[in-house]
């Protein structure tokens, strides 16, 4: 069992975990009950950003609609649209090796597709959480936890892995926003 972190914690990923260069963000959630007539389709996104926070590139954005980055450093596995089951809904693999010297941070997020059309919103979402695990031995590193904080958001940042000193950390982030994924695009620095 890894370590449990609450919303503003930062951990060690590299330094403590020596030859850890593949991870896998595992993302996973479930719906309250809901009687608005629509499934919840929750969608995980990486913004790959420079120091700034910025998106550099748009191959930088890492999504359903883009699953893998050139460099082969991140790569979402698919979009789970009903959020059924237990475990990951979701999952982004990130091989730290492999990714582009200008980017220092990989935020994950996720976003409730079609929200507003839909009146949904992440006070109707429970039991949200990021965990890391080592994808070569199959050990959870870290989890978060992300609570109940939220009421009318649609885009929450759940964490970011970033570079400092050449290794590489957790932060667990737990930042809501309206106006969903172009929301969050624009935060970091897209056009959409």
């Amino acid at each position: 069992m890894g370590i449990n972190l609450s919303k503003g914690q930062r951990i060690d990923l590299t330094k403590t975990n020596p030859g850890l260069t593949k991870v896998i963000v595992g993302l996973g959630w479930d719906t309250n009950r809901y009687h608005g007539g629509y499934d919840f389709d929750l969608d995980a996104s990486a913004f790959l950003t420079d120091s700034n926070s910025r998106v550099i590139n748009d191959h930088d954005f890492i999504f359903y609609n883009n699953l893998v980055h050139p460099s082969g450093a991140v790569e979402h596995t698919g979009d789970n649209r009903t959020g059924e089951g237990d475990g990951d809904d979701e999952q982004i693999k990130i091989d730290f090796s492999k990714v582009p010297s200008h980017v220092d941070r990989i935020a994950i997020t996720v976003t409730i597709h079609d929200a507003e059309a839909r009146n949904q919103n992440f006070g109707q979402v429970s039991n949200a959480f990021a965990r890391v695990v080592d994808e070569e031995s199959g050990r959870e590193i870290l989890r978060f936890d992300l609570g109940e904080d939220f009421s009318v958001e649609t885009a929450v940042v759940i964490c970011e892995l970033y570079r400092h000193n050449g290794d590489w950390k957790f932060n667990a982030v737990g930042s809501g926003f309206a106006g969903g994924l172009a929301a969050l695009c624009r935060n970091f620095g897209l056009e959409v």
